[in-house]
């Protein structure tokens, strides 16, 4: 069966247009959470670089997103987006009459008839959402809407201190929700605000439902912590605490003689595919202490396996071109129009910058490799 829906995805995949929902990041080709975080901090150091202006991010939360999905819904939307009949008629039976059964030991239950929902663990599930929720866009230009599967994330721009586009949005955001009959939990949902004004005005909290979200110093933002000051401590923190955890596994398999290539095997995927996630988010705006800190572990790890093995700053460096290099041949990416050739078609024009925390952000620092190696 797995099999099988790997051929409609592909089928699917294949029907919809090219500019398919830009801010949806998740299960698609040339695009991971570093790209949704990158393009969330993006719209928001840009708008900061201008006096006056602060950000709102809210971080929404799903209650069981998948298993809410209303089938003939779907078909509806899949209709809109030009999929063929046949097709959203297989998608209403694949999805419909399903039969679920509970197994604890050797006891079953009796079999219940599921026409709601998306089953997890299928390989179209993902899909299917991200089609469920494509017309989940942002209204106002002044926000975006940020998604990663379920992951849903409001950035809101305000300037001189009006945020009726912003409030808008989310009660926009709550209607659809109603509508499409996802569940949006309110208690989970958190707030951030960034906020560099020198004279800063009391910003009235945000309600849902009736009831106030919860404003956070810091969030967990698919994997990587976002600060309100935006100091990446936490985040360092949190990578050298789970870094520094793998470090006694290598050093149990050097004393039991492991050979050193199995050991070099073993750092990259655990130790190091932590030290690097969502790396050229942060590392160009952490400080030379937290750098220096991070530095330290893979030192240690040199010591323990005997090897030379990269630094994070010669990772950083090639991952940034890696990922601009990518870009700059994917029109369809949220970041493509940034990567602007100059009339002479040699380099990109750069960003203008009036802060270093802007300037060390991905998108300018990515311009400035490029151009480098023109």
């Amino acid at each position: 069966m797995k099999c099988f829906e790997k051929l409609v995805r592909g089928h699917i995949a294949a029907l919809l247009p090219p500019g398919f929902d830009p801010h949806q990041f998740a299960y698609r080709t040339n695009r991971s959470t570093e790209d949704a975080v990158t393009t969330a901090l993006h719209a928001a150091l840009s708008h900061l670089e201008r006096q006056g202006n602060y950000v709102r991010m809210l971080f929404v939360d799903y209650s069981s997103a998948f298993n809410t999905i209303l089938p003939h819904r779907l078909v509806y939307k899949l209709g809109e987006l030009g999929l063929p009949h046949p097709t959203r008629m297989w998608i209403t039976s694949f999805l419909t009459d399903r039969q679920q059964r509970v197994r604890v030991g050797q006891h079953t239950s009796t079999a219940l008839s599921l026409s709601t929902g998306s089953p997890q663990g299928c390989v179209l599930s993902p899909l299917l959402y991200c089609l469920y929720t494509y017309d989940c866009t942002s209204a106002h230009h002044s926000n975006t809407i940020i998604k990663f599967a379920d992951d849903t994330t409001v950035v809101g721009l305000i300037s001189g201190g009006d945020e009726s586009a912003y409030r808008d949005e989310v009660e926009r955001l709550s209607v659809w929700c109603r509508e499409n009959n996802l569940l949006l939990n309110s208690t989970k949902t958190k707030e951030l605000i960034i906020d560099y004004r020198r004279k800063r005005t009391d910003i009235k909290p945000l309600h849902i439902g009736g009831k106030c979200v919860e404003r956070v110093a810091d969030f967990r933002f698919l994997g990587v912590h976002i600060e309100q000051g935006l100091t990446w401590n936490v985040n360092t923190f949190e990578l050298i605490k789970k870094a520094q955890q793998r470090l006694y596994f290598l050093r149990v398999l050097r004393k039991n003689n492991i050979k050193e290539k199995l050991l070099v095997s073993l750092y990259r995927c655990s130790i190091e595919s932590i030290l690097t996630y969502c790396i050229c988010v942060w590392y160009n705006n952490s400080t030379a202490a937290q750098r220096k800190a991070l530095q330290r572990v893979v030192n240690t790890a040199q010591k323990i396996i005997g090897c030379s093995l990269p630094s994070l700053e010669d990772l950083h460096s090639d991952r940034c071109l890696k990922k601009a290099q990518l870009i700059t041949k994917d029109t369809s990416h949220p970041g493509y129009s940034l990567f602007t050739l100059m009339p002479s078609g040699r380099r990109y024009r750069a960003i203008r910058t009036r802060t270093n925390r802007f300037r060390h952000s991905f998108y300018p620092t990515a311009i400035t490799k490029l151009n480098a190696i023109k």
